[in-house]
């Protein structure tokens, strides 16, 4: 996943969970993406658990259940000798 996804799901988390998301076309002006993407990128939130529904009442997206879409990463430093050597050469 790239940055720019990460940050787009960011935005969307946030929309969702104050109900502004809006249609999935509405959505994607907002985040200036087609709307195929925004699809894309509901169903990769979905996948990873993320309970979207949306209201047609209201005409936006939001979550089943109270709660929020974490994004983040894990990042590990390897500080070896074998790796330090690498680097030098």
């Amino acid at each position: 996943m790239t940055r720019e996804s990460f940050s787009r799901i960011e935005r969307i988390d946030r929309l969702i969970r104050i109900k502004g998301t809006g249609t999935a076309s509405e959505l994607a002006e907002k985040l200036g993406i087609s709307r195929r993407s925004v699809y894309n990128l509901l169903n990769e939130m979905k996948e990873k658990g993320a309970p979207i529904k949306f209201d047609q009442f209201r005409g936006s997206y939001y979550y089943d259940e109270e709660g929020y879409f974490k994004v983040s990463f894990y990042f590990k430093r390897i500080e070896n000798y074998e790796n330090k050597k690498l680097i030098n050469y």
